[in-house]
């Protein structure tokens, strides 16, 4: 079944192109959007994990390595468009246009890390595994009763393809035609779990087989490939066609969380082979004339000062307000709960 999901690829390790027939679609424009974006959000990955290190935030879960696969499909959204990220796609939410601060304050553990910008679609991050799937079939169907012509993204693991919600989301989105795009970060583990244990199917791609919808497997490192064929999908979507499951192949070359030790179930020199789909984007913007130093000295500068101003802004947000941890769990608070609440600010008082 492999030969039948072929790994698609535009730009080679090397930052060579080697599909001739993208070759009018790209132009310097893109490339540096993309290479902006995918600086954008590394820098803010690794300054997460820092300040998680420093006791100024808190479990984290970092994406380095998965940032062509992040940054490609948001950048194929359209701005009315329906995002359910996982916990690991705050790159692709940041992207999408999510406020790195709100973002910082989510792993710090607010509510108003939650809040997506007015005007942006961008559901909570959800932890539970596979969850949002139906979600995002449920939202794309709400778009084609209003016939609109936007769509939703649905992000996920490998590891999520063994829930029920990955099935009940795929049947429903394929049985009413719905324009949602599901794409999975296949990045090799789930947790601790690899891939070969997780499933008997040579590709992700194939299952949409079972579903009556185009599957296709590409390149996840590379970011021309991953934007093409999520717009490509997209397309699909909105043309009223129902939808399709992408599979990117990538790789997470940290750890799942920072509260995580991959050295207890991934060898070391798994992964060394694969380039960073930030070098691969640097090769072809050299290869093909695109590159410039000061360009790239200038949005790195840019980037540090946004991710620091977020950080300041972050830390200087008003206080957490302990109903928060009541009020937004039931639409009409339970007894047991309301008497619990009662009695916290009581010793809150007391205090």
């Amino acid at each position: 079944m492999e030969q039948n999901y072929p790994m698609k690829r535009i730009i080679d390790d090397q930052g060579n192109l080697v599909d001739a027939s993208f070759e009018d679609m790209i132009d310097e424009k893109l490339v540096k959007e993309l290479y902006y974006n995918m600086i954008r959000i590394r820098t803010y990955d690794r300054k997460a994990i820092n300040l998680q290190r420093q006791g100024r935030l808190g479990t984290y879960a970092p994406f380095e390595g998965q940032e062509a696969a992040q940054v490609g499909s948001a950048l194929a959204l359209n701005s009315d468009d329906w995002v359910f990220p996982t916990y690991r796609d705050h790159g692709a939410t940041i992207t999408f246009g999510k406020s790195m601060a709100r973002t910082f304050l989510y792993w710090n553990g607010r509510v108003e890390g939650c809040v997506p910008p007015e005007g942006k679609n961008i559901f909570p991050p959800a932890v539970p595994i596979a969850t949002q799937l139906p979600h995002a079939a449920g939202a794309a169907w709400a778009e084609k009763l209003r016939g609109t012509r936007n769509a939703s993204i649905a992000y996920f693991g490998d590891g999520a393809t063994s829930e029920g919600d990955f099935h009940e989301g795929l049947n429903f989105a394929s049985v009413f035609q719905v324009p949602v795009v599901f794409f999975n970060q296949n990045n090799g583990y789930a947790i601790s779990v690899p891939i070969e244990k997780q499933m008997n199917s040579a590709t992700i791609a194939q299952k949409s087989v079972a579903y009556g919808m185009p599957g296709v497997r590409i390149d996840g490192n590379d970011c021309l490939s991953v934007y093409f064929e999520t717009k490509k999908a997209f397309d699909h979507a909105r043309n009223g066609d129902g939808p399709t499951l992408i599979e990117a192949v990538t790789w997470r070359t940290g750890a799942h969380t920072t509260a995580d030790d991959p050295s207890k179930y991934r060898p070391k020199e798994q992964g060394e082979h694969i380039v960073d789909p930030i070098t691969r984007i640097e090769l072809f913007m050299k290869n093909y004339g695109y590159w410039d130093d000061q360009w790239v000295q200038d949005i790195k500068a840019k980037t540090t000062i946004e991710v620091e101003q977020a950080v300041e802004e972050m830390e200087n947000f008003p206080p957490p307000n302990v109903n928060d941890v009541f009020d937004h769990v039931f639409a009409e608070m339970p007894t047991q709960l309301a008497e619990q609440k009662e009695a916290y600010l009581a010793h809150l008082e007391r205090q």
